[in-house]
């Protein structure tokens, strides 16, 4: 079966985004971006709530830009399957559909499915993953600022959340990737 894979950018006090709701201290310098154009490619899905779905759809068109990096990522995004669970949109856009069953129906049915990793994204709606034990990874890229509020990447759980480090990047940026594995 499939992983799910939380993956985040993150201020070092754990804020994904600041105080005002802005992410533009995640701007990723080439190096980080490189990365991440080549770790898309270890995907075939991702799962988005609607706001941060809203966001990324600023990749629907980047392919059109002049910098070679951003189109790469553009043209990578958009060939993956993206389903967004929303109360509010009736429409979505590319290769894109809204969820119709529950969080834990929808992503049993992905992982059921042959294909590459799927990830989760959206601080509340990967909240509720977590909690239901959906969320087999997570992928955190730390950046080197402090936010000191803002929406944090992980909410309050009732139990602790074991987890294994399988990996850790360093970057010149001072960007440092951690990932990690449940372990129940």
């Amino acid at each position: 079966m499939r992983d799910i894979v939380y993956s985040f950018q993150v201020s070092l006090d754990g804020y994904i985004e600041d105080a005002s709701g802005r992410i533009d201290f995640a701007s990723p310098d080439a190096e980080l971006h490189q990365y991440f154009n080549d770790y898309e490619k270890a995907f075939d899905t991702h799962v988005y709530g609607r706001r941060l779905y809203e966001m990324m759809q600023y990749w629907e068109t980047a392919d059109q830009e002049d910098e070679p990096i951003v189109v790469e990522y553009a043209k990578t995004w958009q060939s993956l399957e993206k389903v967004v669970f929303s109360r509010t949109l009736d429409a979505v856009e590319g290769k894109t559909r809204l969820a119709t069953k529950s969080l834990t129906e929808e992503l049993q049915a992905l992982k059921a499915l042959p294909g590459k990793q799927i990830a989760i994204g959206g601080a509340t709606l990967a909240a509720e993953a977590i909690r239901l034990g959906l969320v087999d990874r997570y992928h955190i890229v730390i950046y080197p600022v402090l936010l000191g509020g803002g929406k944090r990447m992980f909410p309050v759980f009732d139990q602790p959340q074991h987890l294994k480090m399988i990996k850790t990047q360093y970057f010149e940026s001072g960007c440092i990737i951690l990932e990690y594995e449940r372990l129940n």
